[in-house]
């Protein structure tokens, strides 16, 4: 076992001013390292959406009456409140998850060498997204799961996959300027499949927000549509998303594309199938909780599928040495 550095007063005054650049001076993660702590975040961020839906689907909602407390008088749940109580605060334990999650990606990708500046600013995003819901999320409970503030609180669960998602591919590329592997009309074709699966996204909220689930108990404000008619041009579109996709996938065989787009479409072919089925499985059998929590994961990978479409469109290279900053850039650059 190796002798342990000592830390001097000097060390110490350092990681209390910037801990980051402290733990990077001592740390050197590997690449596949830097991709399981983006990936875990990704990870994260889909599960904090699928147990925010079993909140939901369990009438939980107001399980914690209160935010940023459980109840006026205690910060956690107490055995007085039973299930309900039990579920709600779980999932704002969650939170805490998802924040080790995302703090393990910046910490991961600010001590990488050479430092990727971008990777880190990807996962700072993601931190201060994670901050603006579990904010939103409170405002959900005090207006007593109002449906508008739900949507938001869902949507902006997307942008935080968004991101996540991003990064992680971002952990698998080099720093060089992207080159397409495809053509200007696949890819303005790939932007309508994203502009349509945006909209099927948006629409589904306003699904769940007319929709019998509410999430507690009590009487709780519905946006004033009919879910039938709303699911049925849910579905329309869905089925947009899916005739898009195939689409992309036979233009993409037909102008001999790289086997990444490829790849990607056909797996997000699959995952549309897969969701389209369920989707009409709970349309006819009555919305059951289980099968709408299915469709929840499903829309997370649905978009997940989307944003990993789009990002092999092009290919980006490590950089050449040439293209490096050399010694006294790297010190100026050094945070």
């Amino acid at each position: 076992m190796g002798r342990v550095q000592n830390l001097t007063r000097a060390d110490a005054l350092s990681a209390v001013r910037n801990p980051l650049a402290f733990i990077a001076e001592r740390w050197t993660p590997t690449s596949r390292t830097v991709q399981r702590a983006a990936l875990a975040a990704l990870v994260m961020a889909v599960v904090i959406v699928v147990t925010g839906g079993a909140v939901r689907l369990t009438g939980s909602g107001l399980g914690c009456p209160t935010w940023p407390k459980c109840t006026d008088d205690s910060l956690t749940a107490t055995s007085a409140m039973g299930f309900h109580g039990a579920i709600e605060f779980g999932n704002r334990m969650l939170t805490y998850v998802l924040c080790a999650a995302v703090g393990w990606a910046i910490v991961a990708a600010r001590s990488q060498k050479p430092w990727r500046r971008g990777l880190t600013r990807l996962g700072w995003a993601q931190f201060w997204i994670v901050m603006s819901n579990a904010v939103l999320g409170g405002i959900v409970v005090l207006v007593g799961l109002n449906p508008y503030t739900v949507a938001a609180h869902f949507l902006l669960s997307t942008a935080l996959i968004t991101v996540a998602a991003l990064m992680w591919q971002r952990t698998r590329e080099g720093d060089a300027a992207p080159r397409p592997l495809v053509g200007k009309s696949v890819q303005q074709l790939v932007w309508f499949l994203v502009a349509a699966s945006v909209l099927l996204i948006a629409v589904g909220t306003v699904v769940t927000g007319a929709g019998p689930h509410a999430g507690d108990s009590s009487e709780v404000d519905r946006i004033p549509v009919s879910w039938e008619n709303v699911a049925k041009l849910h579905a329309v579109l869905a089925w947009i998303v899916v005739t898009l996709t195939f689409a992309l996938w036979f233009v993409l065989k037909a102008v001999d594309a790289p086997r990444g787009p490829l790849r990607c479409t056909r797996d997000l072919f699959l995952i549309l199938l897969s969701q389209g089925v369920l989707g009409y499985v709970q349309y006819f059998t009555d919305l059951p909780e289980a099968l709408v929590a299915l469709h929840m994961l499903g829309s997370c990978l649905v978009w997940v599928g989307v944003l990993r479409v789009l990002l092999a469109l092009r290919e980006r290279p490590e950089e050449s040495p040439a293209d490096l900053p050399g010694p006294a850039t790297s010190a100026l650059t050094r945070a």
